[in-house]
């Protein structure tokens, strides 16, 4: 989702403010329909007309009045979700109100014409309204260009004090970048911390983790003192190493769903939100600032492979 942001705000996309402002205009029109034809409707679906038209009409003004709503969040959808997520909310339990009334034979089937344009078209975007502001909540707005990858390795250092370029002199890195802190999947990988740990040093290489969070901060999570840490808050190495954000699928998918599932209930768990939750992790063999060997995540379920960074460097992957 394309989302313009600074460091000082986010702009939603102009289909937002569209599709809430259509939104509005259709509730209001169908409010003044129903309040003032309230046969209408009734009439149009083959049924009798209403026994009691002034309680339809009641419905009608509470549609309206949610289209005033969608026209004030119109201005700011994704500072208003709320609004946004009460009418998908209703344009969900609708539909499932009218099956069931249906399926009881207390409406007919074919009066369900009316769902598709108070509803189900109106789907889509709001759920895609909400992701957009589920994403600012619970991620970081990425700010600039990338910093290049010969300035990045020269700019952040170990928290033992040499940059990565510098370390990277001296001996392979295995750079493992970590999503956040909460995740069952960062758990489940700290809990193999020690055997990475190993691996890398068979192979003659250090293990660096890189986190979200400010330097000093990672020491609740990470109890192994001889793995190297370097902080990266606003996530400007990521982006050098070319890790973005992820997606619904990358975050939410039926693979990842399954395998966090796995994870969860073999005593990984989950935490709290401690850095960016739409990050995506990778892992880097880095000698001398370069980059040998890569393996950027599909998925927030991937993992990376030690093994695999030291194989043969050929198909290395860059940023």
């Amino acid at each position: 989702m394309n989302l313009e942001c600074t460091a000082q705000s986010c702009k939603a996309p102009d289909w937002m403010r569209v599709a809430l402002k259509l939104a509005g205009i259709y509730n209001l029109v169908f409010g003044l329909w129903v309040i003032g034809w309230p046969d209408g409707w009734f009439a149009l679906s083959g049924m009798d007309s209403p026994r009691y038209p002034f309680l339809w009409q009641c419905i009608g003004m509470i549609v309206g009045v949610y289209g005033v709503g969608y026209l004030a969040a119109s201005t700011a959808p994704l500072r208003h979700w709320p609004v946004v997520l009460v009418g998908l909310l209703g344009k969900v339990f609708g539909p499932i109100g009218f099956v069931w009334a249906a399926w009881q034979g207390e409406l007919p089937w074919q009066a369900g014409w009316m769902i598709i344009f108070n509803d189900l078209i109106w789907w889509v975007p709001f759920t895609m309204i909400l992701w957009g502001a589920a994403c600012l909540m619970v991620g970081r707005p990425v700010v600039g260009e990338p910093m290049p990858l010969e300035r990045a390795v020269d700019t952040f250092r170990l928290s033992s004090g040499e940059t990565l370029r510098e370390a990277s002199e001296s001996e392979a890195l295995a750079v493992i970048f970590l999503r956040h802190f909460g995740c069952t999947f960062t758990r489940q990988l700290l809990k193999n911390l020690r055997d990475m740990h190993q691996r890398a040093e068979k192979e003659g290489a250090r293990l660096v983790l890189v986190h979200m969070l400010q330097e000093g901060e990672e020491n609740e999570y990470v109890e192994n003192a001889g793995v190297g840490r370097i902080a990266d808050p606003r996530c400007d190495l990521y982006r050098a190493f070319g890790l973005g954000k992820g997606g619904f699928l990358e975050l939410f998918g039926p693979r990842v769903l399954y395998r966090g599932a796995v994870a969860f209930f073999r005593g990984c768990g989950v935490g709290m939100l401690r850095g960016d939750g739409l990050q995506m992790p990778g892992a880097f063999l880095v000698r001398n600032g370069r980059i040998l060997r890569g393996q950027k995540a599909a998925t927030a379920a991937d993992l990376p492979s030690v093994e695999a960074l030291f194989g043969s460097d050929d198909g290395a992957e860059g940023p």
